[in-house]
């Protein structure tokens, strides 16, 4: 996942610049190599509160400066100024995210509380400021603009179109309570957040008996003594409520009562009637949504969202996952019926449940396919196959990682590498790795871009984050992963070495500023070198021996490459319709817990699966707006990402010949959104991607048209 952490209007380069040190060093310019690094070495949180007042004031000063400017609006004056604007405020959110993500402790969380609606309130002001705007749209529609070159061109149409879709055209009566609706929703969004936090760090399940680690292995099992022991428990363990902790529980357990309370724990995140409780506040921000989309125009907030999409229109949407969703659970069914045959060999009297799922799908992949994660599980060890990300990264793109270790982290389990290219020896970027669990951070994998590339004011180099919640196990051990954790660190390694091979010019348009259905295409794409020999037989390790990956082993895994698929799409699909449904709602005055097993009852879910994210969890669409009405992206990226990969295996090659590869760094990577993504997307392909692709990736039957 992309963490968008802000609106576009606030995404601005942060440089270095020669400026009297502040006493509240949020306030300090970057300073040092790189072109400046964020001094966590010196923030205290006492400081971030004035520090982010001060700089608002600041950045609306600059904004005031431009729309009065008494010149006739121009390119450089207008759009390039506003591209320079902010760089303070810039910088200073940036580190605010890394508070809300990786460190909201208790002291932070007032501070998010408080100040998650300014943000919203100067962007309001900065949307509604009708000088600002008039000059913006007279640069759109001036026939100078002709002259600007396609990237500028591009800019251009971006400042403009954002403007209008936030309702700089609204009525001055519309503007006020789009107003209004933005601040309400910021404070929403961060409670939303902060119960689901809550609800992770203060519940958990410990093992008091030897029993109840039956069929776990022995490095989960020291991962959960290792989380005990951080929460001050003397126990054999604890399952922490986040998925990267529960999701190996419920594949490995074969305590099945525990596997039930385990997952009862985890699925009912924020729906505990209790001070975590999020539907009331889900319910306020869907009114509040709707009522925003019909004041700026649209019929729906599915409709608003979307306008700015490659998908466009919510119907183009609903059609690709109805016509994955019907193979997707007939692949299921079937998966479902080979274990029901093992449980009742076993001489078990039970239907298959949910949490008994993950337990089963392993039996048949061993009976299958002779392949048991465990046996997988040795050679994944996740420093050596950070080392091969680097590597593919090397082949594909031509990028050197070396790490730094004088930088300031916000942790120390944070580390700093410098980021080159391996032909000119220039520095493209710094790449900060977070891979461990902790209280206090959310759960989950993301990415996240402290600083845009851009050339606007100077050379300026990405700053990217790619964070992760493994478990760490006894000190001095590797720690193991399994193949959907090394998958999901592959995919957030996608987006990180999207925004560093970016090479544009404007920080609005750099790195991973694209649409939102396009924006997860680069992060899937890459998922596909994991499983290459290339990287098995040098980087899949065996942990204790050294030896890598037998070629039987990774032919074994070739051969079982689509099972389960019918599981992950069924379970991720759900959650993508379900969300599409609730912003296609006029009125969305529900009681979610009702609706979602209505929308599921008519969509015939499986009941061995549940959502992904069931409602009252569901982060993605409830912590903000930028993958409201868009969980479907996932989906629509995989399409594109399924053909691209076609593109090279359908070479001699396959996925390291090295012309596609340039064509995907060229026509892809390093564009950010200078240009159209469907035009850039045919430019590299050849031709619009389609859905077959996809389910042949999936192995689900194509029907003939």
């Amino acid at each position: 996942m992309k963490k968008i952490m802000f609106n576009l209007i606030l995404i601005f380069p942060m440089i270095s610049m020669n400026a009297q040190k502040n006493d509240n060093p949020f306030l300090n310019f970057w300073s040092g190599p790189y072109g400046g690094i964020p001094a966590f070495d010196q923030y205290k949180l006492k400081d971030l509160k004035p520090a982010i007042e001060n700089a608002i004031n600041e950045k609306l000063s600059e904004i005031t400066t431009i729309a009065n400017n008494k010149k006739p609006p121009t390119f450089e004056n207008t759009i390039v100024a506003m591209e320079k604007a902010g760089k303070k405020l810039s910088q200073i959110y940036a580190v605010f995210g890394i508070y809300s993500s990786n460190m909201n402790t208790p002291e932070f969380t007032p501070i998010e509380t408080e100040m998650s609606p300014k943000f919203s309130e100067i962007s309001n002001k900065i949307y509604q400021n009708e000088k600002l705007f008039q000059r913006i749209e007279t640069v759109y529609n001036s026939p100078e603009k002709n002259k600007l070159t396609p990237e500028q061109q591009r800019l251009v149409w971006l400042y403009y179109s954002n403007f209008v879709r936030e309702g700089a055209k609204a009525t001055k009566k519309s503007k006020v309570r789009i107003a209004q609706i933005n601040q309400e929703l910021a404070g929403l969004f961060t409670k939303f957040s902060q119960n689901l936090l809550n609800d992770e760090n203060e519940n958990s399940i410990s093992f008091t008996e030897k029993n109840e680690l039956a069929g776990l292995p022995a490095d989960l099992i020291n991962g959960y003594l290792t989380k005990s022991k951080e929460l001050g428990r003397n126990d054999l363990g604890t399952v922490a409520n986040t998925r990267s902790s529960v999701e190996p529980f419920l594949t490995y357990s074969s305590f099945r009562p525990l596997r039930k309370m385990v997952w009862e724990l985890f699925v009912n995140r924020g729906d505990g009637d209790n001070q975590n409780d999020n539907k009331t506040t889900l319910v306020q921000i869907l009114k509040l949504r709707a009522e925003k989309a019909k004041l700026l125009g649209f019929k729906t907030f599915a409709d608003w969202s979307l306008s700015n999409t490659m998908a466009q229109k919510p119907e183009k949407t609903i059609a690709l996952m109805e016509s994955v969703w019907k193979p997707a659970v007939e692949k299921v069914h079937k998966d479902v019926a080979e274990m029901q045959k093992i449980v009742e060999a076993e001489g078990g009297n039970f239907k298959i449940e949910p949490w008994d799922y993950r337990y089963y799908a392993e039996k048949v992949r061993k009976e299958k396919y002779d392949l048991d994660e465990n046996d997988v599980k040795p050679y994944l060890q996740l420093e050596k196959l950070r080392e091969g990300m680097f590597w593919v990264a090397g082949e594909i793109f031509k990028l050197n990682f070396k790490q730094i270790f004088t930088l300031p982290v916000y942790h120390p389990d944070v580390r700093v590498f410098e980021v080159t290219n391996k032909t000119s020896g220039k520095v493209v970027g710094l790449w900060y790795f977070d891979p461990y669990a902790r209280t206090g951070k959310r759960s989950g994998a993301w990415m996240n871009a402290l600083r845009e590339q851009s050339r606007v004011n100077g050379d300026v180099i990405t700053i990217v984050t790619n964070n992760c919640n493994f478990i760490k196990g006894k000190e001095n051990e590797p720690i193991l992963i399994s193949w959907e954790d090394a998958s999901t660190l592959f995919h957030e390694f996608g987006h990180a070495l999207h925004g560093l091979c970016s090479n544009v010019t404007y920080p609005s348009l750099s790195g991973t500023n694209t649409p939102r259905d396009y924006v997860e295409f680069p992060s899937q794409v890459l998922e596909r070198w994991l499983a290459t020999p290339q990287v098995l037989n040098q980087f899949a390790l065996h942990y204790k021996t050294g030896k890598p990956m037998p070629m039987a082993l990774v032919e074994r895994i070739e051969k079982a490459s689509t099972f389960n698929e019918g599981f992950s799409t069924v379970e991720t699909i759900s959650s993508a319709l379900v969300d599409m449904k609730l912003h296609l709602l006029e009125n969305p005055d529900i009681d979610p817990s009702k609706y979602e097993k209505e929308v599921l009852k008519s969509l015939d879910m499986p009941s061995e699966i549940v959502m992904r994210h069931r409602i009252p969890q569901f982060g993605h669409i409830f912590s903000g707006d930028e993958y409201a009405a868009g969980y479907y992206g996932y989906l629509w990226a995989d399409v594109i990402s399924a053909d691209a990969t076609e593109a090279f295996t359908e070479t001699k090659d396959g996925l390291y010949n090295k012309v596609v590869a340039k064509r995907l760094l060229d026509d892809i990577f390093s564009i950010g959104n200078t240009i159209d993504p469907e035009i850039a997307y045919k430019k590299f392909r050849g031709k619009a991607a389609t859905s077959d692709a996809l389910m042949r990736a999936r192995n689900f039957p194509i029907e003939k048209k």
